[in-house]
């Protein structure tokens, strides 16, 4: 009986062990020596099966809680993935906010800026037109000047002041007449 203990002791510390040969070799010195019937005597002292019911149990506890973690992950990835969405859809609206704000500003900047130009463009051309206006109105006071002074004056010949005069309101010849008028005026001239 001491070889059986033996043997079911060694047989169970290789299947704690996972040593298959180990266990081949006590399972064939147990057959040789006590026969294959009583086989049954050393597989049921042994805690092979229990070992490997739990062993499969630790799979599926594995398995589980791989599968637990997975989902887990997914979610906190579809959460913060979310969470990042949301955040860049805000940052992008304030961007926005601040881009439209800025180019107002800048419109304004230049609207006033342009509104200057034109303002100060448009006194530049009255300026002018006052200037053009006097200097229009210094030629008439001067032709009138010299043409009074033409009149009066001895030095300028009769002819002149009648030309001047002359000048000033031609008659329309009628069409009829056009050839003595301009017979006539050769000759005056």
């Amino acid at each position: 009986m001491l070889l059986k203990n033996h043997l079911i002791e060694v047989f169970k510390k290789a299947s704690s062990e996972n040593n298959i040969l180990l266990k081949e070799n006590i399972v064939l010195k147990w057959v040789h020596r006590f026969g294959i019937d009583s086989l049954n005597d050393l597989l049921i002292h042994t805690p092979a099966p229990r070992e490997y019911q739990l062993e499969e149990e630790n799979q599926e506890q594995t398995l589980l809680i791989d599968e637990v973690d997975e989902e887990e992950n997914q979610e906190q990835t579809l959460l913060i993935d979310e969470v990042d969405e949301e955040e860049n859809q805000e940052q992008t609206l304030l961007i926005d906010e601040v881009d439209e704000e800025e180019n107002q500003e800048q419109t304004l900047l230049i609207d006033e800026v342009d509104e200057e130009e034109n303002q100060e463009q448009i006194k530049l051309e009255l300026s002018k037109t006052v200037e053009n206006i006097e200097e229009a109105k210094r030629q008439s006071k001067c032709l009138e000047t010299s043409s009074g002074n033409g009149i009066f004056s001895k030095d300028q010949n009769s002819n002149n002041v009648k030309q001047l005069t002359d000048n000033q309101n031609l008659p329309l010849p009628n069409i009829k007449n056009l050839r003595k008028w301009i017979n006539n005026d050769k000759k005056a001239s």
